[in-house]
């Protein structure tokens, strides 16, 4: 039932739509610019307005709540410099698929067109970075706006909104109703998909499943589940993915991202049918579109996407089903295995395949191993958060954690450095009672790391894992391979930042040894407080399977 009109300031409106769509967590940067939704918020009760350090860290925690939740992340920043600083945590949202509505202060109405102090033409600035930009003008219809946010953010394929909110806007009177709360449309599959789908199947001798995007829950991970088990189905995650399906299941062959199993590449290269579940299969985890020809892929492609503008977007597929993860999962539970599976002696070597691959690595330069740092984290319970940002430190992550549950997960696709910390810090203030643990590089730490203090100040007891090989490491890698033995702009010379943490306020630790890792995480675990590892690595140590000396000596040996 619809509450009845009264009258309100355009600030009280917002802050009341908020709440009544279950949105009463907002991360931010305070600024003048929107100081009345700052007191709407205070003085409604029960709003938990996160303060941070830097408006692009407010918005990769916005985007890490998003993910975890399903629900939109919300941030206020302040107009002009807050916007654009928060411009990497809407790219971010953008390309990961995750729902997230970013709020920003706006010059008085009366100003704008003279290029006023901080003024911006949100409209036009965001307009390739989010999926729409709305400003409002009339607080009588911030309802409405606020609900198509809502639901522009949540629907098909979600992502991020803009919403500019003029100064004067919010103080002036409305009298107006709330909206009804939005309930976001799924969108299912057709009996005539699903019986396509069937067929296909029992006509196939080497399927996989490839899985990704937005818009999953535990309930439909689990009907994934379920199904591969009943099909024997070798189930892959595409980049950054791994929450989307347990890795002790039998099904699971592994995350199909950079520099993936040979293995499953070869799985995947010579499969007769690729099962793609929510994901668009963007450059990263198509080998850089190679995996599959574009656009007419030589193995039979069943895509299913929420969006039906991504279906044949880049890949034709021999069947197009537009549903959303949740109800093609739901929908699974009616499709019937053959009576005889031809794939199914494979699957069990697909998942001892992706084991092996998680479990042993190649001695790597110095002291410390990347593979034994990792493997430390298999101790966690499931429902532990691991966060990272963007780095070659990250596919050490990848390979040889065993992510097991859903909401497990935050890490962007996109690929940005500084994403891990922010990331923590949304999650520990979500669900304080799991264990949060982000990894990041030294110069992706050092982008974000300011948020350490946001962590302490609200009493976060995450672990944050600073790989520190002096260097942009990734860049450095690229540079040896088309550059080989120039190096140029990717040194690091850094902090001691285990003494750096403590300055914040958090437990620092140093591990600069071969097997210190394990005694350093359990007294970071047991602090009870925000703390920090400063891990040395070998600059040479550059990823599971190489160094740069390596990558160093092939490119000189390929230029003869």
């Amino acid at each position: 039932m619809l509450a009845s009109a009264h009258p309100r300031t355009g600030a009280e409106i917002i802050v009341d739509a908020l709440r009544a769509n279950g949105l009463t967590m907002a991360f931010g940067v305070p600024g003048e610019s929107y100081l009345a939704v700052l007191e709407a918020m205070r003085a409604s009760g029960g709003f938990d307005f996160i303060t941070c350090r830097q408006e692009g860290g407010a918005a990769m925690m916005a985007d890490a709540a998003g993910r975890l939740t399903g629900k939109p992340g919300v941030c206020f920043v302040t107009r002009g410099p807050g916007a654009t600083n928060a411009a990497s945590g809407l790219h971010v949202a953008m390309q990961d698929s995750t729902p997230l509505l970013l709020f920003v202060g706006q010059v008085e109405r009366g100003f704008r067109g003279r290029e006023a102090f901080q003024e911006l033409d949100y409209r036009e600035t965001f307009a390739g970075l989010a999926k729409w930009a709305v400003e409002i003008d009339d607080p009588a219809r911030i309802p409405e706006l606020i609900s198509r946010a809502i639901r522009t953010a949540t629907q098909g394929r979600p992502g991020p909104v803009v919403v500019a909110l003029p100064e004067d806007m919010l103080t002036e009177i409305a009298t107006v109703a709330d909206a009804a709360a939005v309930v976001p449309a799924e969108t299912w599959p057709g009996l005539a998909d699903m019986a396509q789908l069937q067929k296909l199947l029992w006509a196939a001798k080497r399927p996989i499943a490839l899985v990704g995007g937005g818009r999953w829950s535990a309930k439909a991970v689990q009907s994934l589940a379920r199904f591969a088990e009943r099909f024997k189905l070798p189930v892959s995650v595409t980049f950054r993915r791994q929450m989307l399906f347990p890795a002790d299941h039998p099904s699971y062959a592994g995350e199909f991202g950079i520099g993936p199993n040979p293995a499953l590449l070869a799985r995947v290269t010579e499969a007769d049918l690729v099962l793609l579940i929510g994901g668009r299969l963007g450059e990263m985890p198509s080998q850089g579109y190679t995996v599959l020809e574009v656009p007419s892929p030589r193995q039979t492609l069943v895509h299913v996407h929420a969006d039906p503008l991504e279906l044949g977007r880049v890949y034709q597929p021999a069947l197009a089903i537009n549903a959303s993860p949740n109800a093609f999962a739901a929908a699974l539970e009616g499709v019937q295995p053959p009576n005889r599976i031809a794939w199914e002696d494979d699957t069990p070597l697909a998942h001892a395949d992706y084991l092996a691959w998680s479990e042993a690595a190649a001695e790597h330069p110095g002291a410390v191993q990347m593979d034994e740092v990792v493997q430390t984290l298999r101790a966690l319970p499931a429902d532990a958060v691991i966060c990272n940002g963007a780095g070659n430190y990250a596919t050490w992550i990848h390979r040889f954690h065993r992510f097991r549950a859903y909401g497990s997960q935050a890490a962007p696709t996109s690929g940005s450095m500084g994403y891990g910390v922010p990331a923590a810090v949304a999650a520990k203030r979500l669900f304080p009672d799991r264990e949060v643990v982000a990894f990041a590089g030294d110069g992706c730490f050092l982008m974000t790391g300011q948020e350490l203090a946001t962590a302490a100040q609200y009493g976060l007891a995450i672990v944050v894992v600073v790989v520190d090989n002096g260097q942009y490491g990734t860049i450095r890698m690229h540079q040896e391979r088309e550059y080989p033995g120039a190096p140029f702009g990717t040194a690091l010379e850094n902090p001691d930042f285990a003494a750096l943490a403590r300055a914040y306020g958090a437990a620092g630790f140093t591990v600069s040894e071969r097997g210190a890792f394990a005694a350093a995480f359990a007294e970071a675990r047991a602090a009870g407080r925000p703390a920090l590892i400063h891990v040395k690595l070998d600059p040479e140590a550059i990823s599971p399977t190489t160094t740069l000396s390596a990558i160093r000596a092939k490119a000189l040996a390929a230029r003869g």
